[in-house]
């Protein structure tokens, strides 16, 4: 039986998308976030040492790192199901698109959180004019242009094709759910670019995902 260690709001949610898609049988584990600091609870690291979510647990296995995990599943329980051929042209796109979304897609996002909430945070008086304009000059000289040109790119790239690998859903559609439903709650992703709109419609319109959502409970990323 797989065990997915699932943590509320994170990542961890495809996770247990992908596997309604395969149709396989698992177990979640739930971890709560702390209420302050919004962390992963220190019985993670019970699991693995850095006590971050996913993680699955699988015989003798434990694997983390989200296109890791999505990988391990795809490739040894749904071969040919959510994957394109190897040595396809559209297996390139679908490897690049599996960790475009860790790699480029989400570092901004996480960046504009937190220099969100450094202007938001408690502080005294005196300090609060100087951290805002630290997290506005980081924010409107890097953070908020890459995200931008992240949109605009993925939005540009699906009008190649209907998904981001090519005519078919795989798992590189999955992998990249997280960033874009992050960009839609908190990075400005509005009808302005409408593919990606739809496709965040089409997403969640599938029975895999909303079975996902009632395993997994209370996603607050769909806001």
């Amino acid at each position: 039986m797989i065990i997915v260690h699932h943590l509320n709001n994170s990542r961890s949610q495809r996770i247990l998308w992908l596997l309604e898609e395969l149709g396989l049988p698992y177990e979640v584990k739930r971890y709560q976030r702390d209420a302050k600091t919004m962390l992963a609870p220190p019985e993670l690291r019970a699991v693995h040492p850095l006590g971050k979510s996913p993680v699955i647990s699988d015989g003798g296995q434990t694997i983390a790192e989200s296109g890791a995990i999505v990988e391990y599943l795809a490739e040894r329980y749904g071969p040919g199901r959510l994957a394109p051929a190897a040595g396809s042209p559209e297996y390139l796109r679908y490897r690049y698109w599996l960790h475009f979304s860790e790699g480029s897609a989400q570092p901004p996002l996480l960046m504009k959180l937190l220099f969100d909430r450094i202007k938001t945070a408690p502080m005294p008086f005196f300090v609060r004019p100087i951290a805002r304009k630290i997290a506005d000059t980081a924010l409107n000289g890097y953070v908020l242009p890459n995200l931008e040109r992240n949109l605009d790119y993925m939005e540009a790239e699906l009008g190649k094709a209907e998904w981001f690998a090519g005519a078919r859903f795989s798992a590189a559609d999955i992998q990249l759910s997280f960033p874009l439903e992050a960009a839609r709650l908190r990075a400005g992703l509005s009808e302005t670019r409408p593919r990606l709109m739809a496709f965040l419609q089409k997403i969640h319109a599938r029975p895999a995902y909303q079975r996902a959502i009632e395993r997994g409970g209370k996603y607050d990323l769909l806001r």
